[in-house]
Parts: C-alpha cells; structure tokens; sequence
C-alpha cells in the first residue's frame, strides 16, 4: 500500500511539473505570436525609442517584476545598452536622482496599478524621459478593457499578459513573469542587433567572464617584443637551443629582417637527436620547419586553441599581413583563460 501511495505521489509531482513547463511555454508562444503580429509596430517603437536614447535605460518593478527587472537591466548592460534597476519604492525616498534628463524609463508591472511606480510618474513626466511599459494588459485581445494606469502612461506600452499562471492557485507569478522576461530580452537582443553589436563589443564588457575570454583575440594573450624566441638561418645550434631555454615557450622562431622563414620547436630538436649526433654542430638552417602553423593577430583566442588541438601542437607563431613576426601564442596562456 505504501508503494501504491509513493507511486501516485511521483506521477502526480511529475504531471504537476510538465504542467508548469507546458503552460509557460504557451505562454511564450503567444507572446510570439503578438510580437509577429498586432504588436509588432509597438514592439519596433519601444525598441528604436531605446536606441534614440541619450541616456540609460532605467528599469523599474516592484516585488517579482522587480527581480524580473534587475535581470533585464543586466541583459541590457550586456549587450551595449547603459541601463541600471531603480528600485521604486527606494526611488520616493531619494534615489529619484538616479534618473535624468534623456534617460528612457522601462517600468514592469503585471497589473500596471503598482502604486509605488504610479508616484514615479509626475517625476518621469517632468524631466522628460519616455516611457516604456510592460504589463499584463491585454491590449491586442477582442475581450480587452480599459488599459492600466501605467499602461495609459506610456509612450509606448507592451502587453506580455497570460492567459493563466502555471501555479495550480493561479495566484503566484509563474508565468507572467516568464513572459515579461521573455519580452526584456526580446527587446535587449532586437537593440543589439540594431546597434551592430558584434562578438568584439561582448568580449570588451565581459573581461572577466568565460565567454569573454573565449571571445579574447590573439593578439591579447600572446607574447610579444623581447620575449618572442628569435634567430637566424646562420645561428648555431647551441645558441638556438639557449635562445629557447632562455625564452621557454618550446620553440624558436627561425627570422630574417623579422620575416618568418621558418621555426625549430623541441619535438624537431627530439627528432634530430634521434637521428643525429652531430645536431650541435649544425646551425638554424639545417634544421627548422619551413611553413609552420601561423595565426593573425586579429583571430580569436579560440580559433589559436582548436588548430593546436588539431595539430597537437603547443605553440603557434603570430604573423601580420606581411608575414612579419608579431609574437607567440602558447597553450599554456590560453590554460589561464579557462578555455581549457
């Protein structure tokens, strides 16, 4: 009988939870289809009203739109758009001075009645600043009424309604706060893509981040000047080989007027010792590999790490347009950017 009980307890947590996903993704659906369709002029006016700013997005909600509205600032933040969260309840009591004239605002409310936003509006008004809505308004619905008062406010008000919450009370934030997510990062992706943010522009505002640093170009992580292991056709064995130690990436390069001719890395060194015994007496010339695997300066840091991976190779040698030697990208700086 306990086993009958446990049995029925399980399939009912795991219809609850498909439920839950089921209901949130029709929401998402339908918010799509809004975006495509009826709201679609509205959705294009929010987004060129973002990027005419002269300011910074200013995000406002309160409770769950708040916390909605802290990760929307972000994305924003993220993706070339100077934006920042406003607590509004915090803002009446002083940080009003956070917004400023030519700051667009973004105010989330799923009842679009929140009343610690309302206060904000004289303030918006009187500065100046356009304001965008996101709220549970079911503007674009045959059965709709009277819109919010926040939604009334607007320049431009977005509906991100639902047509149900995904809690089996349909009383707590479930799904209305999927969507109006689902419609931030809608919106900070159609303005990326408007600014022509590119896989550079992320990498600058992300230094520290794992995808920034996979974003990294060569050019950021090699070793450069004095540091890069140089000689020329005519050096000695046994100075090409203290010229390596000295330096201690595993390989020199093999130079004329800084033009590559060639490099000598440690496993060439292991294959002459192999088949010679008079290496030291031989000079640069008789023993480096002529077109070595090269990398411009401009390509990304990952691209340096999968052509090691395929040439199960340590080093690769920098180059510029003309050929000339710009420096060296080892395996092991790319080991400090987590990439490996």
């Amino acid at each position: 009988m306990d086993h009958f009980f446990s049995a029925t307890i399980i399939l009912k947590v795991k219809s609850t939870g498909s439920n839950v996903v089921r209901i949130e993704a029709e929401a998402l659906r339908a918010l799509a289809d809004r975006i495509a369709g009826p709201m679609g002029q509205a959705f294009e006016h929010a987004v060129e009203c973002l990027h005419s700013c002269g300011g910074r997005v200013v995000v406002t909600g309160m409770g769950k739109s708040g916390l909605i509205g802290r990760k929307i600032a972000a994305t924003l933040s993220s993706t070339g758009t100077p934006a920042l969260y406003l607590h509004p309840a915090e803002a009446v009591h002083g940080d009003l001075g956070m917004l400023v004239r030519g700051d667009v605002v973004l105010a989330l409310s799923s009842s679009g009645e929140t009343e610690e936003i309302l206060q904000l509006l004289v303030t918006i008004r009187r500065i100046g600043s356009k304001l965008i809505t996101i709220t549970g308004d079911k503007l674009y619905s045959s059965n709709s009424h009277k819109p919010s008062t926040l939604a009334q406010a607007a320049d431009v008000a977005l509906d991100c309604s639902v047509d149900q919450e995904a809690c089996s009370l349909g009383l707590a934030p479930t799904a209305s706060t999927t969507a109006m997510l689902a419609l931030g990062d809608a919106l900070a992706v159609a303005l990326s893509e408007k600014r022509g943010f590119k896989e550079e522009d992320f990498a600058h505002l992300h230094p520290g981040g794992k995808l920034g640093k996979k974003l990294a170009r060569v050019s950021q992580l090699m070793h450069s000047g004095d540091s890069v292991p140089r000689v020329s056709l005519s050096t000695k064995m046994v100075d090409v080989i203290y010229e390596m130690s000295r330096k201690g990436l595993g390989i020199t390069t093999v130079v004329e007027n800084n033009k590559l001719l060639g490099v000598i890395s440690d496993g060439d060194l292991r294959r002459l010792l192999e088949k010679r015994k008079d290496v030291l007496s031989l000079t640069a010339g008789d023993c480096l590999t002529t077109k070595p695997q090269t990398i411009h300066p401009e390509e990304f840091a990952m691209t340096a790490l999968n052509m090691m991976e395929q040439k199960k190779i340590t080093s690769l040698v920098v180059v510029d347009g003309q050929d000339d030697v710009a420096g060296i990208i080892h395996l092991h700086d790319l080991w400090g950017t987590q990439m490996v």
